[in-house]
């Protein structure tokens, strides 16, 4: 099996397509055949993907192998309403075997795989899991990615807890945008004092991505 990275976040417009935009970079970089899905993804009105076009672009453009995929075959699944896929498909149990179709038939040129989830780790998915699950189901390397603005510590620290609890293992990185220029003085330092390390999305795409290929 090829490595599989699940990219989650501690809510949504956190910056998991980003973060998984940058991987996607990164490994290539080293010689690594990458790919990429969007397991589900809501708000996808009159056939635009908004994250399904950006992650096959990429994918694309880094690996010649996948020149034929669609973004149907990014997004095997797909709701209009944008909101939560157990709100957005009416309660629809998640289709296990289209998943798995998917990500079997992208995994045949790859050496690499990235799964992108939607919103944080507690969305549901149907009635019975939550986004959390699918990260050992499809038995990937989680990526927490997380936010820089107030209220951080608290988003952060839930998430973290959740994810150990369940012996998930995950790394984490933090998206930092322009407007949070104070987050060196109103966040960080509690991470730091607490010896947890602080890897940025733009800064530490190197490390992060050898963290994750190395466990």
């Amino acid at each position: 099996m090829k490595k599989r990275i699940f990219v989650t976040a501690t809510n949504t417009n956190i910056g998991k397509t980003y973060t998984s935009l940058r991987l996607l970079e990164e490994y290539a970089s080293r010689g690594l055949k990458v790919g990429a899905i969007k397991l589900v993804e809501t708000g996808v009105v009159d056939g635009l993907y908004p994250d399904g076009e950006l992650l096959l672009k990429k994918m694309q453009e880094l690996n010649p192998l996948l020149g034929e995929f669609r973004v149907e075959d990014v997004v095997p699944i797909s709701y209009e309403l944008p909101a939560a896929p157990y709100i957005a498909s009416q309660g629809k149990a998640l289709d296990f075997d289209v998943l798995n179709r998917a990500i079997e038939k992208m995994e045949k040129y790859c050496d690499v795989l990235i799964l992108e989830g939607a919103g944080g780790l507690f969305v549901p998915v149907d009635g019975n899991f939550m986004m959390i699950d699918l990260i050992q189901f499809f038995s990937a390397t989680g990526l927490l990615v997380t936010h820089c603005s107030l209220g951080c510590i608290n988003d952060t620290l839930l998430s973290l807890q959740s994810l150990q609890s369940r012996n998930i293992d995950a790394a984490m990185a933090f998206n930092c945008r322009e407007e949070d220029s104070d987050f060196a003085q109103i966040s960080e330092p509690f991470f730091l004092h607490n010896d947890i390390e602080v890897l940025k999305v733009d800064e530490d795409i190197d490390t992060i991505c050898d963290v994750l290929y190395n466990f």
